[in-house]
């Protein structure tokens, strides 16, 4: 992303000459470093009787099965075995993620994908407060 911000800077530096080729630079790549912050700043939760993931919540009373996917397997977990109805807070740069099946029958999602840094904490979370 940094590399990606540095290229877009020099753009605007090769056009402008004197200190306003340095604007580039100076905006683009806090805007880029600032993007990736709020990316990666979504939350994964177990509080007030729910499991809270990003935006999403879902009770804990219809979560199922959970299936920590390390990384070796995540490929797999995300490509070929992912259901289209499946909601997904993955996070490219966390390794293991955590499948949780859902049990509500009103709700079309089959299971939740979520990456966690502490998968087997999530897990355990999720088991205390059922």
């Amino acid at each position: 992303m940094i590399g990606i911000g540095v290229l877009l800077g020099a753009e605007i530096h090769m056009g402008y000459p004197g200190l306003r080729s340095w604007i580039g630079y100076a905006v683009v790549i806090p805007l880029l470093v600032a993007a990736l912050v709020w990316l990666g700043s979504s939350r994964v939760q177990v509080a007030g009787g729910e499991l809270r993931a990003g935006r999403a919540r879902v009770p804990l009373r219809f979560i199922g099965r959970t299936e920590i996917v390390h990384r070796p397997d995540k490929q797999v977990a995300l490509g070929p075995e992912l259901d289209p109805m499946a909601y997904l807070l993955h996070r490219a740069w966390v390794g293991p993620v955590l499948r949780i099946e859902l049990l509500d029958p009103q709700d079309p999602t089959p299971y939740w994908i979520v990456s966690t840094r502490d998968p087997e904490g999530l897990v355990a979370a999720l088991a205390h407060d059922r």
